[in-house]
């Protein structure tokens, strides 16, 4: 079953999403839904953000994955930069960034986080977890009309 956290953005003033989700390719599926859904709520493009939550939820969904357990993804935005996590309670197994061989069909996902993000790493938390989180930098907002200082404004 999927659970939604709803944060209070009021005490934190940081907009931020967080949800558990179940470790399988549909939770990963889900992961990317509602991440997209979450940022075009908050004004914010979905590219490549969506991306890397597709691979990091997918990877938390095949190589993370215990039985029973869920996998979390939170967003949020501090400043101009919009962080992504997914932790999963395999902390035993840790991604490192590798090329597959040419002809594999899988072992690509974090090949397209490292070109996607402008940050990534793996944090270990409290075992059996583990955080893979990316940064993505927000472009700055457009600037607000100025008036032209005719006789009509």
């Amino acid at each position: 079953m999927n659970q939604q956290i709803a944060e209070d953005q009021l005490h934190t003033g940081i907009p931020n999403f967080t949800v558990l989700l179940s470790s399988t390719q549909r939770g990963a599926r889900l992961a990317r839904l509602l991440a997209a859904d979450q940022l075009r709520s908050w004004g914010l493009p979905t590219d490549p953000a969506t991306h890397i939550v597709a691979e990091l939820a997918a990877n938390a969904a095949t190589h993370g994955r215990l039985p029973g357990r869920s996998f979390r993804l939170t967003l949020y935005v501090v400043g101009h930069t919009l962080r992504i996590e997914v932790t999963d309670t395999r902390g035993d197994r840790l991604p490192k960034l590798q090329v597959p061989d040419v002809l594999a069909g899988s072992g690509r996902g974090l090949l397209l986080v490292d070109a996607l993000a402008d940050r990534w790493d793996v944090a270990e938390g409290r075992f059996p977890r583990k955080t893979v989180w990316a940064e993505l930098l927000l472009p700055a907002p457009e600037p607000a009309p100025t008036s032209s200082g005719g006789a009509s404004d």
